[in-house]
């Protein structure tokens, strides 16, 4: 069948659909041969087909790419490990199960946590045989890593800090609900995982009332934000809800639709979204309006092309109102008028706050989310310390650092000893441009990297701060976000600063985000090294330094100056 603009949709003969439509409508729900492949003892790895199914369980099969050449060499496979993420909405731990995620690294993986930027863990470096054992850890303290990757609705995002309002714990408490509504009700994960006995069948379409056998075209992602605060990049998101607060109480959400970061090098027709506001709902409509939207794209996104299966593509194909009027037929009702909201900016709080209720929080700087002990700073050491002290929580921020969260008035000089003593608080201490940078994983370990990340924009930072010093600036707020590839994992494309991985070496410069994750920025030059990025940056920052106009941000400046036009939809990103 085709839809109205005559694409094919999810009725359509499988044979006419991406292979990865017949692969999910065979699985059995999810299982294919995952528990064989798992268990056999020839190889470090499994199939591709199960590779691709094994994302719905939230885990990536990887290698490590510092080794392949000398593998290869060698005539060895590759050096197989797996990526465990966990799903864990809101990014809300307590801390035993921070001490239980901890002693997993150590056991099961490479002895690091990593803090995502969708709020959740990640753990590297496990080898198949220690799949097992690590998700049956997590289980013992009720965590699950289902549907945090795959063709599904993945971690649902909300505000930093749940409790320092009413409104805020009440966002949170959504975002865990509507993880829940839309989580695959397979029993796959528990089978394979847990030695759960199989249902009877092994499976059937009762299983999965909303994503039925072929679950959505590709992957979709929820975020509720909490003005004048935009932590979680809200326009990012498939959907995104913006709370409206009215005397104190959550009096509903504008909801977004349309927003994704993803892209494809000399694809023109591919690009990042910004989500468009369209409406008002009550917080008790929320988690109806996410099931309604989910539903509408499950039935029209493109199945045949997976470079545009997103929803972004689906509004962009059928048009915004098209969208929006099919989305309220199956509602039942239309959305209100959207309401007033501003955003001031999208970054984190560091150091002591105090909540409305007299606790307190502690905001840490963590250099792109990479907990482990480094010489000089005992991370790792300090946060297992902490926990073991502290009865509150700890929360991951969108921005990859850590909220030590609900410290008590009496308990705060405890933690902040802690913090003292393993040189926690130097962290915090980062220079402006630092704490606003953030950097996916990508090399070694990441399939889809074509350049370095996480191990090299700490050292990038480095040389701009040497220039913004020589400016004059140091002190300047600027978010510098790099992936190491263009399916944008850091959120690159709303950077006030962005790059993408083009090679060894070589990466897209973009300019012209806005401070507060509203705006996208624009191509300014592509495929250079460092040296180019230096020489391209360092003019430009040091005219923001001498003609900026008072309390004008580096990406307005930017648009102001000429460098680059404005970017009022996705579609002019590639102009």
């Amino acid at each position: 069948m085709t839809d109205d603009s005559g694409r094919l949709t999810r009725d359509a003969p499988l044979e006419e659909l991406h292979p990865n439509e017949r692969l999910k409508h065979d699985s059995n729900y999810l299982r294919g041969t995952l528990q064989e492949g798992l268990a056999d003892p020839i190889t470090g790895g499994i199939s591709e087909q199960d590779n691709q199914l094994l994302k719905f369980h939230g885990i990536y099969q990887q290698d490590d790419r510092d080794l392949r050449s000398e593998r290869r060499h060698q005539k060895l496979e590759p050096a197989y490990q797996f990526m465990v993420r966990v799903r864990l909405p809101g990014g809300v731990c307590t801390t035993g199960r921070w001490l239980k995620l901890d002693s997993l690294a150590n056991d099961y993986a490479d002895g690091s946590l990593r803090l995502t930027t969708r709020q959740t863990f990640q753990f590297h470096g496990v080898l198949k045989g220690r799949l097992k054992p690590l998700i049956r850890g997590m289980d013992e303290v009720l965590l699950d890593t289902i549907a945090a990757c795959g063709d599904d609705n993945r971690g649902v995002m909300c505000a930093a800090n749940p409790e320092h309002s009413r409104v805020h714990a009440r966002v949170f408490e959504l975002s865990r609900r509507i993880s829940e509504r839309l989580l695959p009700r397979s029993r796959a994960w528990h089978e394979i995982w847990l030695d759960e006995e199989p249902v009877s069948g092994g499976g059937d379409g009762e299983q999965e009332p909303l994503y039925g056998r072929t679950y959505l075209p590709r992957k979709f992602k929820i975020g509720l934000a909490v003005p004048p605060v935009n932590d979680i990049d809200v326009h990012s998101q498939d959907i995104g809800f913006i709370a409206i607060e009215e005397n104190g109480e959550l009096a509903g959400f504008n909801v977004c639709l349309g927003g994704g970061m993803g892209r494809t090098d000399h694809a023109p027709d591919t690009y990042p979204r910004l989500a468009d506001v369209v409406g008002f709902c009550s917080p008790e409509q929320a988690e109806e309006v996410a099931e309604a939207v989910v539903s509408v794209q499950r039935d029209h996104g493109n199945r045949l092309d997976r470079k545009r299966a997103r929803m972004k593509y689906t509004i962009e194909d059928l048009g915004l109102d098209w969208f929006v009027a099919e989305t309220e037929r199956r509602l039942g009702w239309r959305f209100g008028e959207a309401r007033p909201f501003r955003f001031h900016h999208n970054g984190d709080a560091y150091g002591w706050t105090r909540a409305d209720d007299g606790r307190w929080h502690y905001c840490l700087f963590i250099e792109n989310g990479r907990v482990r002990d480094r010489e000089g700073l005992p991370l790792m050491t300090g946060l297992r310390k902490i926990a073991e002290s502290h009865d509150g929580e700890f929360r991951i921020t969108p921005n990859q650092n850590l909220i030590i969260a609900n410290v008590a008035e009496a308990k705060k000089p405890e933690i902040d000893d802690l913090l003292k003593e393993h040189r926690l608080l130097d962290a915090t201490q980062a220079s402006p441009l630092r704490r606003n940078a953030m950097a996916c994983v990508a090399l070694p370990t990441c399939g889809l990297a074509m350049a370095e990340s996480e191990r090299y924009l700490p050292d990038l930072v480095g040389k701009l701060e040497a220039i913004m010093a020589e400016a004059g600036i140091a002190d300047e707020p600027i978010v510098v976000r790099m992936t190491g590839c263009p399916n944008g994992c850091a959120r690159p494309y709303l950077a006030e600063i962005g790059f993408s991985g083009r090679g060894p070496g070589k990466y897209d410069l973009y300019l012209g985000g806005s401070f507060r994750g509203d705006r996208l920025n624009k191509p300014y030059l592509e495929n250079i090294n460092e040296d180019k990025i230096l020489e391209a940056l360092s003019p430009i920052l040091h005219q923001f330094a001498r003609e900026r106009q008072s309390g004008e941000r580096f990406g307005d400046f930017v648009i102001r100056a000429g460098y680059v036009p404005e970017v009022k939809a996705g579609r002019d990103f590639n102009r």
